[in-house]
């Protein structure tokens, strides 16, 4: 009898303040302006001696600007503590450190929504691990992400990250600031302040890859990240910590809410771009990072790029050879913008197009909760971006028939910016039912053409919890089937939620969806952590596609070896318990 491992993952801190946006910058004054980071009272602390580094000019910023950044390789199996967890309450929030924020008044009234697609009665998914994930750091809101690698699964949020194994035992937690024991990028710089984590497997190196930002004072700012040498969490990573002043006609900015994505040449941020040295902002920051010298732990090669007509930008996670690298954000009402990025290896370029979908209004007024509470839904902005084999898929909250919905897309990329034009191919709203909100969509595909979704969900008599749902290839346009709950709070939640959950696909199977959002507890806010299938059948262990008696003889020979893989319920122990499940999974076809 084997007993499983399991591993936790904490995410870095992220949040968001308010701001003032010049209308000329943007293309439709109805968009809510990004929140801006502007530290005061308490402001987060560089370390002693830190230097600050010369500015990026990006005035022309269709020009591409070069540097490059040096690399700290780390072994976290050298921290004095492996699992380095100090209990908190999650109630320090970043605008406790930040000035009051508010959003601007949209110019155009709220309107309703084109009809799309909705639920189905039946559900889609079939559950399968499910665990707690990081419990509340000092700070709100958490921010989590994960990745998913053949045997692991990494995470973060504000600020920590961990990993953990796929049954869901701790490896390893760390802050990733500097009051750690060391914190993750302590050894590379860090101060007291990394925010807006952001975390992915890439699948075509078998590497994790981590990010978060720091910004200390009107002279520093820094988009650190690292790569860890091969698919195991546990031990070297490659770590850097790269500039992020940007200079444009004589006024400093830097990077605010990261977008981050890959394909198979390069990893690619994002990012909102505010005034260091003034109350301006200058648009979207791009960064293009060739993969190749970080993959060694060779300097970083560096590309930025900036476009001064948008913000709020989301990265593709990319499968497959795509034309470019592509990018979405939310351009108006009833329009998306894709951006493209070509010659990522070259010279970069950016590429635009505008795309229309059916009539939304902004999010407002919060989610209700049952206890009175009523959480933060943010603005619309779009949460993530995955592509594959053509399809570009991305979602974000709209406001819909009184209350916040998710909304979720698909587009037909069409060989564009190469040749053709990027079209919607299908879309829905996911309404949980009357006075249900949903929000903070994140959504992934897999190799069955699949579509897995999660999300928060409330109203006013049910706590904020983790929904989650999916789609099948054959469904109709525009469906997603039945609703299903991942985690529920037990506790009234109220102020800044999220800000956004993430989803993953497993490299082992390409088929089994992952994800993480956030509930709330006496003691704070909580992560959760689930995998479901959809079309992928667990009774089918060699991923074949057929459920025969290869499968049989792979359960049977793990099980009599005690082997993890016989670990059919996923409790962490191999037993009489686990040959029923897959008995009856067997004899069902599934």
């Amino acid at each position: 009898m084997k007993t499983g491992m399991r591993i936790l993952c904490v995410a870095a801190l992220a949040s968001l303040a308010g701001c003032s946006v010049n209308s000329h910058q943007l293309t439709d004054a109805s968009r809510p302006a990004p929140r801006q980071l502007s530290a005061v009272n308490g402001a987060p602390q560089a370390p002693a001696g830190s230097v600050a580094p010369q500015p990026i000019d990006l005035t022309d910023g269709s020009v591409a600007q070069l540097s490059f950044a040096d690399v700290e390789i780390i072994d976290t199996r050298t921290f004095p503590k492996q699992i380095d967890v100090t209990p908190s309450d999650g109630k320090r929030p970043v605008k406790e450190i930040l000035p009051p924020h508010t959003r601007p008044a949209k110019i155009k009234p709220q309107v309703e929504g084109e009809v799309v697609g909705g639920l189905l009665a039946e559900p889609r998914a079939i559950p399968d691990t499910l665990f707690p994930g990081i419990a509340a750091t000092p700070w709100t809101p958490p921010d989590p992400t994960l990745a998913v690698g053949p045997n692991h699964v990494v995470s973060t949020v504000n600020m920590d990250i961990a990993w953990y194994t796929k049954a869901g035992v701790l490896q390893f937690q760390s802050r990733m600031d500097n009051t750690g024991n060391p914190g993750f990028f302590e050894g590379i710089g860090a101060g007291n302040f990394t925010f807006d984590p952001k975390c992915f497997y890439d699948h075509y190196t078998g590497r994790f890859i981590v990010l978060a930002l720091e910004v200390y004072g009107s002279t520093q700012a820094w988009v650190t990240f690292a790569v860890s040498d091969d698919s195991d969490p546990n031990g070297v990573w490659y770590k850097y910590r790269t500039n992020a002043v940007v200079t444009i006609s004589g006024n400093t900015y830097w990077v605010d809410y990261p977008g981050f994505g890959y394909d198979q040449d390069a990893y690619y941020v994002t990012g909102n771009l505010f005034g260091l040295n003034n109350g301006g902002f200058a648009g979207a920051f791009f960064r293009v990072l060739p993969k190749a010298p970080l993959l060694t732990g060779s300097a970083a090669v560096i590309k930025d790029l900036r476009d001064g007509n948008t913000y709020s930008v989301q990265a593709a996670q990319t499968f497959g050879t795509a034309p470019a690298q592509y990018f979405v954000t939310d351009e108006s009402t009833n329009q998306m913008r894709v951006i493209a990025v070509r010659n990522a290896l070259g010279t970069p370029t950016l590429s635009t197009a505008i795309v229309t979908v059916p009539t939304f209004a902004y999010p407002t007024g919060g989610a209700p909760n049952q206890g009175g509470g009523n959480a933060d839904v943010l603005d619309g902005r779009v949460m993530n971006v995955h592509w594959r084999n053509g399809k570009l898929y991305a979602g974000h909250g709209v406001r819909i028939s009184s209350k916040n919905q998710a909304r979720w897309y698909e587009f037909n990329t069409n060989n564009w910016p190469t040749s053709g034009s990027v079209t919607l191919n299908q879309s829905g709203n996911v309404d949980g039912g009357s006075g249900v909100h949903t929000w903070f969509p994140a959504l992934y595909s897999n190799k069955f053409g699949d579509v897995g979704i999660v999300m928060a969900r409330s109203s006013s008599t049910t706590f904020c919890n983790v929904a989650y749902t999916g789609r099948k290839a054959t469904d109709a346009a525009g469906t997603m089937g039945a609703l299903q709950q991942a985690a529920i709070g037990s506790a009234t939640a109220s102020g800044r939620w999220g800000d956004y959950f993430d989803i993953a696909i497993d490299p082992v199977n390409d088929a089994t969806f992952w994800l993480i959002g956030e509930y709330q507890t006496g003691a704070g806010w909580g992560t959760w952590i689930s995998s479901f299938n959809i079309s992928y059948c667990p009774a089918d262990l060699n991923h074949d596609g057929f459920v025969n008696g290869d499968d049989y003889d792979l359960f049977a020979d793990a099980f009599d070896a005690g082997l993890p893989a016989a670990d059919f319920d996923h409790n962490g122990f191999v037993n009489g318990d686990d040959y029923d499940a897959f008995a009856n999974a067997f004899e069902a076809g599934c």
